[in-house]
């Protein structure tokens, strides 16, 4: 374990876990598109659902702590990202909450996608696959 001046672990052992574990969540899914008929959306929808499954069982939360952002920058963040805000907005405003939670909670990285998409296409000229 590398030391730093503070005495905390350091940042190098949270890179290496990062890299680690969200590595091992994209050979997942790569291994489930060479292995299984499910399309891409699926295994995406997949991921989101699983992560909200698992924000809901707690599970999540200590994972993401130990692992950091190998955790929850994958699509299973964005679906526990999802569900901590509707369980959120629930509690706040009852059964609205459901509806405007998710949307709350993930409105900057949802904002973020669409900006820096636009952003990419108007760099790299897109074009249809044949």
């Amino acid at each position: 374990m590398v030391m730093t001046v503070t005495g905390k672990r350091g940042i190098e052992v949270d890179y290496i876990k990062a890299f680690l574990v969200g590595g091992a969540i994209c050979a997942t899914v790569q291994i489930l598109l060479d292995k299984t008929k499910l399309l891409p959306g699926r295994i995406m929808v997949l991921l989101v659902c699983t992560g909200a499954v698992l924000g809901f069982l707690g599970l999540y939360e200590p994972f993401s702590q130990w692992a950091g952002a190998g955790a929850t920058i994958p699509l299973l963040g964005f679906g526990n990202t999802l569900w901590k805000g509707v369980k959120e907005a629930v509690d706040e405003k009852g059964i609205l909450g459901a509806f405007l939670g998710g949307f709350k909670a993930s409105a900057a990285g949802i904002s973020g996608a669409l900006i820096f998409g636009y952003l990419a296409s108007l760099v790299f000229k897109p074009k249809m696959k044949d």
